[in-house]
């Protein structure tokens, strides 16, 4: 299928700068995924436009203070964007400007790194009993996507761009299908009998950028970390075979599912890395419903939701989107998928 399926024009006074206050005033396209029928809510409504029966699968993985600003020792300075701990004190990285095997960085007079690679720094502490982990939590800031330009102070967007239910840290972006749930709303949809469960994907820069050539011809993505408990899989399991629909809350839920689902339908649990590239044609084996943004145009995530229903219906999808001023992107509107 032609990259020229996920391109479309976005005015940019869509793009969400802030966060809906309250989080679930935001606004809510829900989708039939067959006939593409659409119909119009606030996100607040989800509980009435589930089913009792539903299962609602969330990804629980915490945004940590990944922005980071070194010197280095010619006095000119670096911004660092912290990718993914490869081991202990040695972490992925980008860079801007870029970096080079054999120089230092120093953070702070107590933080600074050996650069490894181009993509790679280890670090290393003097003077203080802090861990590497610690110190970068108290230095790091907020990553914030390149395309918001909100401002406002640390301890504010430390709150706002994290899932009020995140739990284990690891990721360089939030999973922002989750950002529009409450404690107040994940208590009404757990009244209503609607199970709630969680997986964890920590989530890599590289869910935003269009995939390459090569991983289109390859038919794989970047790697981002995962783990799917063997309670949550027999959790699953067990609605899935009485017949109930299981909804991913977000693209990460659904790449966590759907890497774990054996073409029987049934779920293992597994920790480890996955590249899977969902687009269409996929065929989901587990997922029946998703609830997500809206994505950036050449996007691998506007491919997953392209496979969830279908190319054509998703252009209709934008195109009411942009028609009806939703908001786009991490901080905007939702969508839900049934």
């Amino acid at each position: 299928m032609p990259d020229s399926v996920y391109q479309f024009s976005l005015p940019p006074s869509l793009i969400a700068q802030t966060p809906a206050v309250p989080r679930d005033s935001s606004r809510l396209l829900v989708i039939d995924k067959h006939t593409g029928k659409l119909t119009h809510h606030i996100f607040r409504s989800l509980p009435r436009l589930l089913r009792p029966s539903d299962v609602l699968v969330f990804n629980n993985s915490a945004v940590f203070p990944a922005r980071l600003h070194a010197v280095k020792p010619t006095g000119g300075k670096v911004e660092i964007l912290l990718l993914k701990n490869i081991k202990k004190n040695l972490w992925e990285v980008i860079s801007h400007p870029g970096i080079k095997p054999g120089q230092h960085l120093s953070f702070s007079s107590q933080l600074s790194a050996a650069v490894v690679s181009a993509t790679s720094v280890e670090f290393s502490v003097s003077g203080s009993d802090l861990s590497v982990p610690a110190l970068i939590n108290r230095i790091g800031s907020t990553p914030l996507p390149p395309y918001i330009h909100y401002s406002a102070p640390e301890s504010l967007l430390r709150r706002q761009y994290q899932t009020v239910y995140a739990k284990a840290s690891g990721s360089a972006a939030a999973p922002t299908a989750g950002l529009h749930f409450t404690p107040r709303l994940l208590s009404r949809l757990s009244a209503k009998g609607i199970q709630l469960e969680y997986v964890t994907l920590h989530v890599g820069l590289g869910t935003f950028k269009p995939p390459t050539k090569d991983q289109i011809t390859a038919g794989v993505l970047h790697s981002e970390w995962f783990t799917l408990s063997p309670d949550t899989a027999d959790h699953l399991n067990a609605a899935k075979s009485a017949g109930r629909r299981v909804i991913a809350v977000g693209t990460t839920t659904t790449r966590v599912l759907e890497s774990c689902a054996h073409p029987s339908g049934r779920l293992a649990p597994q920790t480890g890395e996955t590249n899977i590239f969902i687009r269409p044609p996929y065929k989901f084996r587990f997922v029946d419903g998703l609830i997500t943004n809206f994505h950036l145009p050449g996007s691998s995530l506007l491919m997953l939701v392209s496979a969830f229903t279908s190319p054509q219906i998703i252009r209709s999808v934008y195109r009411t989107a942009v028609k009806n001023r939703y908001r786009f992107f991490s901080f905007g509107d939702a969508c839900l998928f049934t």
